[in-house]
């Protein structure tokens, strides 16, 4: 079931033109027909378009190989006031979020209770240790230091995979 069904509806000859699949819907369910490598493609960026991410950020999953992950923060805190947990992870005028996506190099939404990210594979699983951190209570400050620290390190391309953008 998608929520947000006028974003695919808007965006779907784009959809289907960049991922190369076949939309079609009736009420708020979508139908995607493709190849299967296509269709697990197009479900990820249908699901972050529906979690509120731009359609530009959305594409990366398919133009840059990234991934789309969902943190529930209910599922790393016991506490009951989730606006204030928000707050901390927004921070004053969306800093927190901001320096989260300039030293994570991923992308985050907020949509109620969890968290959406977009990102290399390689740097997602920092940028879910930094939110759990925030949603656990760590000092930003802290959680920035250790990012920081901790850059992954560039992966050496070994000439496996195909270069997109020599085709």
């Amino acid at each position: 079931m998608i929520e947000k069904i006028a974003r695919i509806i808007k965006n779907k000859k784009k959809l289907e033109e960049k991922l190369g699949i076949k939309i079609t819907n009736r009420g708020k369910e979508v139908n995607i027909q493709a190849i299967p490598e296509n269709e697990y493609i197009a479900e990820k960026v249908i699901d972050a378009l529906n979690f509120g991410f731009p359609f530009k950020i959305a594409l990366l999953i398919k133009q840059e190989d990234f991934t789309f992950e969902i943190i529930k923060i209910k599922d790393y805190t016991k506490r009951h006031d989730l606006k204030r947990i928000r707050a901390r992870i927004i921070g004053t005028k969306g800093k927190t979020f901001g320096t989260l996506t300039n030293l994570t190099r991923c992308h985050f939404e907020l949509k109620e209770n969890e968290i959406g990210i977009i990102g290399a594979p390689e740097h997602i699983k920092s940028a879910q240790e930094a939110v759990v951190s925030i949603i656990q209570g760590a000092k930003q400050s802290n959680v920035y230091a250790h990012l920081e620290k901790h850059q992954p390190k560039p992966i050496t391309d070994l000439g496996l995979k195909e270069d997109k953008h020599k085709l």
